[in-house]
């Protein structure tokens, strides 16, 4: 398929490239190292062999959300964002922009998404999990209530936000003592983000705003398969499931989330998502430089989809969500 969009698609400036090097070894790194700054080169041709237009693009991780000082994430922030507007600017037709935010401070983070909107032209913002705070073990999910005017301010600007994985914290990791290799993209960045995107939909998010949308990565981070459960378990008890929201959790995820298959290359997952999401809810992406172009792109074009399908999860369902040209 041609006219291909992702967008978990992923970049890094000099500050923050370090962060993604202890996911790989060492004999693998150069070659992230070397995809992941580059953006007008390898990327762009890797891009037109495997038909994708566009990627969407997003600062790697944890970066911004594990600067302890608020002004200092904020500098940083505002240094990869304007970075990023440049590439932007380059190459339009080929490239768009997640805002990084400095969600050490509500009121910094609302401001910076408002002049990367309305200024800098970007379509969304992607933070990397929950935020450290002024000191290594100080953390704040994005449910609690000094949210409140950040979620305001993206709801009036209407734009989507993408929550992107992160590691916990070792004093939070004791359960993968002894399994290290469970740590990142195999187990624990999807448990991470699954549980950060629970405490979003019972919080009372979306009560108060009912069109604001949320995109995971991964196929869901496994909430496909786990969500009526989440809804159902020992359903014989009188009110066990309490939380401030008031729908049901899934509820939720059917109106204010969206997924991407970045980095989940399998038919049967997709297969599943579309049961439970639908079709409309779906995204295309990659995973760049994380996961291969052509290993995402040659498996999506020979899914067993409906064409109509494909053409949604593959290109039209990001067009409409970050209001994009055709």
């Amino acid at each position: 398929m041609k006219g291909k969009i992702g967008l978990e698609e992923h970049f890094a400036i000099e500050d923050t490239l370090m962060d993604s090097k202890g996911f790989f070894p060492d004999d693998v790194w150069a070659e992230v190292k070397d995809r992941i700054m580059d953006l007008h080169g390898r990327r762009l041709r890797l891009m037109d062999e495997y038909g994708m237009q566009m990627m969407i693009l997003s600062l790697n991780a944890p970066a911004v959300q594990a600067i302890l000082d608020p002004k200092k994430a904020n500098e940083i922030s505002r240094k990869a964002n304007d970075y990023l507007a440049e590439q932007v600017r380059k190459r339009p037709d080929r490239y768009q922009a997640l805002a990084a935010l400095p969600l050490q401070d509500p009121e910094l983070a609302a401001r910076e998404l408002e002049r990367c909107v309305k200024d800098l032209g970007m379509v969304g913002a992607l933070a990397n999990g929950f935020s450290q705070i002024g000191d290594p073990n100080n953390i704040a999910y994005l449910d609690e209530k000094q949210y409140a005017p950040f979620w305001d301010a993206c709801a009036k600007l209407d734009v989507p936000f993408y929550l992107h994985p992160r590691n916990p914290l070792p004093q939070d990791s004791r359960i993968y003592k002894g399994a290290e290799w469970l740590m990142g993209p195999i187990w624990a960045f999807g448990q991470e983000t699954a549980v950060h995107a629970l405490r979003l939909m019972g919080s009372g998010l979306f009560d108060r705003h009912p069109n604001l949308q949320i995109v995971l990565g991964h196929m869901g981070e496994n909430l496909t398969f786990a969500m009526w459960r989440v809804d159902n378990a020992n359903a014989w008890i009188p009110n066990r499931n309490n939380y401030p929201a008031k729908k049901k959790i899934g509820e939720y995820f059917q109106n204010n989330f969206h997924i991407t298959v970045s980095g989940n290359f399998h038919t049967q997952a997709l297969l599943n998502a579309m049961t439970v999401i639908g079709s409309d809810r779906i995204m295309f992406s990659t995973d760049w430089p994380f996961e291969n172009i052509d290993h995402a792109a040659v498996w999506f074009d020979a899914a067993p989809i409906g064409e109509a399908d494909r053409l949604k999860i593959g290109r039209t369902n990001a067009l409409r969500l970050f209001k994009l040209k055709g």
